[in-house]
């Protein structure tokens, strides 16, 4: 797989240029089969997940898009993620603590404009921090405790299309 020149970067891509046609690389994809990985095509996306039985919290999966260039050649990007529920409910999380921080943050300067006491929405904003922060923390810890399965997925794709 190709270094990523972030490594703040959680959810990694990539992109291939093929000398097949899209038709020939979807083919490939919808007859290959394998024991741990489900795939499921639809038009132009391959999405490669593990299956239910190896499948844990932070397992990824693997959606691929497959675009013509012209008759003989095509790109496939690829990016790993989380489940698409996991990574719905994190960006809720997120939002969430976002829109407290904002409104703690308001609140707290209305107490300061009044000269009102503001210690409880400085220290919500500080703990709305450190929760921002271990959450990251934990994306990241996931994010390693998933590699290697993102592994063998890029590994599934790489043999799939030779």
């Amino acid at each position: 797989m190709k270094t990523l020149p972030n490594d703040i970067v959680l959810r990694p891509r990539f992109h291939l240029e093929l000398q097949q046609s899209s038709h020939q690389i979807l083919a490939k994809f919808k007859q290959t089969t394998s024991e741990g990985i489900v795939c499921n095509c639809l038009d132009e996306h391959v999405f490669l997940k593990i299956r239910p039985q190896h499948l844990h919290f932070w397992s990824p999966q693997l959606h691929l898009e497959i675009d013509a260039i012209d008759e003989e050649s095509c790109q496939l990007q690829g990016i790993f993620g989380p489940n698409p529920s996991l990574w719905t409910f994190f960006m809720f999380i997120h939002f969430a603590i976002a829109l407290f921080f904002i409104v703690f943050g308001v609140w707290g300067y209305s107490n300061w404009a009044l000269q009102k006491p503001y210690t409880l929405q400085i220290m919500t904003m500080v703990l709305m921090t450190l929760v921002w922060v271990s959450l990251y923390l934990f994306g990241r810890i996931g994010k390693q405790k998933g590699r290697p399965q993102m592994q063998e997925l890029h590994a599934f794709v790489q043999q799939t299309i030779g």
